[in-house]
């Protein structure tokens, strides 16, 4: 082995089915060595060591294979129990050869599934276990209890309701535009449909027929032809659609089903199979038995509760005397001799900062320095509002005497910011915290010259407990029993005191003035009027006194629901207090599945502000996603694909660990495209490294020849499909793979559909750039279009799929027969010079893939489509437009991709702004638009009309976008991490001007547009230049 190189890492790197020679260590205390192939299941090589065991000494003393399981030491240096034994030796990946086989112990269904969950979240349950932390180990147990049970009742459901859970309907937003005048159906308003039992039958319904009727028309098909005298009812079957695990039942009528409406507007057959109910039956005693094991074997060893001691406690609203903390000492603290070290504390309330921030003396720099001072802070403990939120801030300053004499700041400031950390006051039981306790930092921004206090971080210590600096503060016992934040129901009580004391004190005086004492005297008018304006009288509440907190508690328990709109603002980290968003949940329920997915994203996201493991965020979460798979699905890979962050990887694995049990059967489906991706991943570092050393050609082979290797052919066929997990992705074409041009090598993969002949699916499988950005502009593209079909305008958008799945990797879906206008202008053109100015190229393309009669139908695609993706990239300040980021399908839509840059973050060369136009509006479009010819005003009027209807409905839910994005600046994205972000957003959408305002402005917009687009012309022609100098 050479110097340096330790285990077999080395050895799970390589490629091919060779073999390994392995030890194996047998509890009789034999040795056995023999060679292995490194493709083997475990269970295949444990058959293989109790074949040759058999003709060993003590053979006999051995049980059943069954009672024995493999140990190794696994690449994390970590001892683990192989009770997964489908897993291959190689996806095992162990530091050393050598087996050990031991007696089972505990139960093997729960070990199994223990296992399958902390190789699917990426995070070992057993490292939740020793943390030895009483809020994670009670949220454990409440959520699996939870989450256990909700899998139980679904099991009980009838199969028809089960089937909402399992498929839930993909639908269109209204029926209006699923009407054939809407699709622009021709010649007939019948639709026909393919619908195969043991033969197809070809059926002709009305638009508008329920799933029933079609059903009702095969069966008394089937009955006429195979002659049949039983009777079969229509109640019991449901219908498939070919090919997919998408379903077509329920009381919608058969045009608003996104598949049969997809297929009417490409002027494709619907094909359909009748699936009878004992089938899906079923399926559903298959997902409930691995679940009702594993509860069994749970219920049988789950030892009796504790009995709750009584304890005494005081009323916290008693108290008037000041909080104060010790800050004892630091921990592994770096810095530059000659400065000092100060801390900084204050206490918030969300975003408001409660009272004067508190500054520790100066000490000398050294790795353990010592404070050992009382930081009293001025407010009594008795107006400490429950979220109260304790921040500190560690820094460093250079002494006065070295300060250059002339600087005439009188003030110290904070020349080196080292760290900072956030713990709660009170803790998840409502109880204020006593005793020592020591605060793992996270590292500052070096230069960050802002506020050094971060309240809207994470409440999580920093786990990298050895290497991150440490604060040691000392909470006091205030009464020698313990003091606990009043529950609601003695709100009443308190407050009856406080009205009562009112109106004895005829000396009561108001807190507030002007327009926020008038907003706090007129709430009762806010909530019967301006319901919706309560996240204003939330902010102007003075969480530092008690008697308003009790008012504006108890006021909140009969404020009217507010609508999702207005709901999901409450989520910010500006509103903490646990029965604002209590209200919020209790607003949120009400939204219908295909809504909460609409949202889904960005409440992941705001679980970062939660400042308890256990809150009603997570639990509605989880809820929702045991009621509905498709939820569940996306659930999981919002959560999953951030499990590398430290400051979330705690609570994000604690949620997924109880989804996973509350749907054990799901974790198979789960588990296979989590190995598609390690795959994916393995083969995009392959292509990486050796593409520079050989031609496209022979990496392109070798990448082809790599996937026909049977683990990566196994592991990346026959799964679902992330991106959808109603598309099943069959075989791999490895010969239709390849990998892309630009600088991550993004791999082009392909996918047979044995359904049906020749369409084939793609996905692109991205490793290096962060997609969380393309998702949420995709997702709000989608939103737009969902808006705008609502109002009955259909702009033909293409909101292609998108997730990310990991640490800057994700997935892209394929649209299939499209291509970029920079490759249309150029294989129209004789140069790249003057590729951008040939206004015919798009046309001619257009004509040549859209024969007389179809041509027509391609340029009103590409007019609708326009007009949406110029409103939406308008809206949106999408950046970096050139012609490689517009694409063109062959049936006329144009869609935009790559969307790396947007809220007006442009991109800029040498100081000058390459971005000069609102959006792309090119003579080469309108030449398209106008159907080629100069005196065709009509259809660019049309045109423009639909780009301002567009406009005006999204400026009529402009709140909602504004709300989405603010609930994302938890994500960290480069491009959306202050205010000053959002403000684009609200600009754009005119929010708070007339709709007249607004369209006025967008009028000035659209024609600096077109009157600027030769500038758009010029910036494609030098991307045009630079791309084909790289080439």
């Amino acid at each position: 082995m050479p110097p340096g190189e330790y285990g077999m890492l080395g050895e799970w790197e390589k490629e091919g089915d060779h073999d390994i020679m392995m030890d194996f260590l047998l509890p009789t205390g034999i040795f056995l060595k023999f060679p292995v192939s490194r493709n083997d299941t475990i269970g295949a090589i444990k058959k293989m060591v109790w074949r040759n065991a058999s003709s060993e000494p003590l053979y006999g003393a051995l049980s059943d294979a069954d009672a024995y399981v493999f140990t190794c030491i696994n690449s994390t240096a970590e001892r683990e129990e192989l009770e997964d034994e489908t897993r291959r030796l190689c996806d095992v990946r162990l530091f050393m050869s050598v087996l050990r086989l031991v007696a089972r112990e505990g139960d093997r269904v729960e070990k199994l599934t223990n296992t399958q969950i902390s190789l699917l979240i990426g995070k070992g349950l057993h490292e939740f276990d020793s943390q030895k932390n009483h809020e994670v180990n009670e949220f454990r147990v409440k959520m699996r209890s939870f989450c256990e049970e909700k899998a139980q009742d679904r099991q009980r459901l009838p199969w028809y309701q089960w089937m909402e859970y399992s498929f839930s309907c993909d639908l269109e937003p209204c029926v209006s535009l699923a009407e054939p005048g809407g699709i622009k159906t021709k010649g007939t308003k019948k639709i026909f449909v393919n619908v195969k039992f043991e033969e197809s039958f070809m059926l002709q319904q009305e638009p508008q027929d329920l799933p029933v009727i079609l059903m009702r028309s095969a069966l008394k098909k089937k009955a006429t032809v195979f002659r049949s005298v039983r009777q079969e009812k229509p109640e019991d079957y449901t219908l498939q659609v070919n090919g997919r695990w998408e379903f077509i039942y329920g009381k919608y009528p058969l045009c608003q089903f996104k598949y049969i409406f997809s297929c009417l507007r490409g002027g494709q057959t619907p094909h359909l199979t009748m699936v009878h109910h004992s089938t899906v039956v079923k399926y559903q005693e298959e997902q409930g038995c691995l679940g009702s094991q594993l509860s069994k074997s749970r219920s049988l060893s789950k030892p009796p509760p504790l009995p709750v001691k009584k304890q005494n406690t005081s009323s916290l609203w008693s108290i008037e005397e000041p909080f104060h903390i010790h800050l004892l000492q630091g921990y592994r603290v770096n810095a530059d001799e000659g400065m000092k070290l100060v801390v900084q504390a204050g206490l918030f309330h969300g975003s408001e900062l409660l009272c004067k921030v508190v500054t520790s003396g100066e000490v000398n720099v050294c790795s353990e320095p010592l404070w050992d001072q009382k930081l009293v802070f001025d407010i009594s403990v008795s107006d400490l509002p429950r979220m109260s939120r304790l921040c500190f801030a560690l820094y460093a300053v250079i002494e006065k005497a070295k300060k250059p004499r002339s600087t005439k700041k009188k003030n110290k400031k904070a020349d080196c910011p080292l760290a900072w950390v956030n713990t709660m006051v009170f803790d998840y039981k409502d109880q204020l915290k006593t005793g020592e306790f020591l605060l793992s930092t996270w590292p500052s921004v070096p230069d960050d010259k802002g506020d050094l206090l971060n309240p809207m971080g994470t409440v999580e210590k920093n786990p990298n407990v050895d290497s991150a600096a440490g604060l040691l503060i000392h909470f006091p016992n205030i009464r020698p029993h313990p003091l606990y934040y009043p529950h609601f129901d003695k709100v009443h009580l308190i407050l009856d005191s406080i009205l009562k004391e009112i109106v004895d004190n005829k000396n009561y005086t108001e807190f507030f003035e002007d327009e926020k004492e008038l907003l706090w005297k007129l709430r009762g008018v806010v909530r019967e009027r301006y319901p919706e304006s309560l996240s204003k009288l939330l902010l102007i509440t003075k969480w530092n006194k008690h008697e308003d907190v009790a008012q504006m508690v108890t006021f909140l328990q009969k404020w009217p629901d507010l609508p999702a709109l207005h709901a999901l603002e409450l989520l910010d980290y500006s509103f903490p207090d646990p029965m604002v968003r209590s209200f919020t949940i209790r607003c949120l329920r009400k939204l219908r599945d295909e809504e909460l997915l609409q949202y889904l994203l960005q409440l992941v996201q705001v679980l970062k502000y939660e400042s308890y493991l256990d809150c009603d965020l997570a639990t509605f979460l989880l809820e929702r996603a045991l009621s509905n798979k498709r939820i569940g699905h996306f659930l999981f890979w919002h959560l999953r694909s951030e499990m590398h962050v430290s400051s979330v990887s705690l609570r994000f694995g604690l949620i997924l660990e109880a989804y996973c049990r509350g749907n054990i059967y799901h974790i198979k489906s789960l588990w296979k495209q989590n190995e598609a991706l390690n795959k994916m991943k393995a083969l995009n570092d392959f292509v990486k490294s050796g593409w520079q050393k050989t031609s496209r050609q022979q990496m392109t082979d070798d990448m082809k020849l790599c996937i026909k290797q049977e683990a990566y052919k196994d592991a990346l066929s026959y799964l679902l499909s992330p991106l959808n997990p109603s598309i099943k992705l069959s075989e791999i074409c490895a010969d239709r793979c390849k990998f892309m041009d630009s600088k991550m090598k993004p791999l082009w993969l392909m996918y047979k559909n044995k359904w049906v002949q020749g369409d084939a699916v793609g996905i692109i499988f991205k490793n290096g750039d962060d997609l969380r950005q393309d998702m949420l502009t995709l997702q709000m593209i989608q939103l737009m279009e969902i808006l705008w079909k609502k109002e009955g305008l259909d702009l033909r958008m293409i909101p292609y799929g998108c997730l990310s799945t990991g640490n800057k990797t994700g997935l892209i879906e394929v649209v299939k027969n499209s291509d970029t206008i920079a490759n249309i202008q150029r294989n129209n053109s004789n140069s790249a010079a003057t590729a951008a100015f040939n206004k015919d190229a798009l046309l001619n393309w257009l004509k040549s893939k859209n024969p007389e009669d179809k041509l027509d139908q391609a340029i009103e695609e590409f007019t609708l489509s326009c007009a949406g993706y110029c409103v939406a990239t308008y809206v949106l300040g999408i950046g970096d437009r050139h012609n490689d980021n517009i694409m063109i399908k062959e049936t006329g839509q144009l869609f935009h991709i790559d969307f790396g840059h947007f809220l007006g973050n442009f991109k800029s060369k040498f100081g000058i702004n390459r971005e000069r136009v609102p959006f792309i509006l090119t003579y080469d479009f309108v030449h398209v638009i106008q159907q080629g010819r100069t005196n065709n005003s009509e259809k660019f009027e049309r045109f423009r009309e639909c780009c301002e209807q567009a406009y005006k409905i999204l400026c009529r839910n402009g709140t909602l976008f504004v709300n989405l994005f603010a609930m994302m600046k938890a994500a960290g994205l480069p491009e959306l991490s202050s205010f000053k972000d959002i403000q684009y957003l609200k600009d754009s959408l005119a929010l708070g001007k007339s709709e007249e305002e607004a369209l006025k402005n967008f009028k000035v917009k659209f024609n600096e547009a077109l009157r600027e687009s030769w500038k758009t012309k010029v910036n494609w022609m030098m991307h045009s230049l630079a791309k084909d100098s790289r080439l």
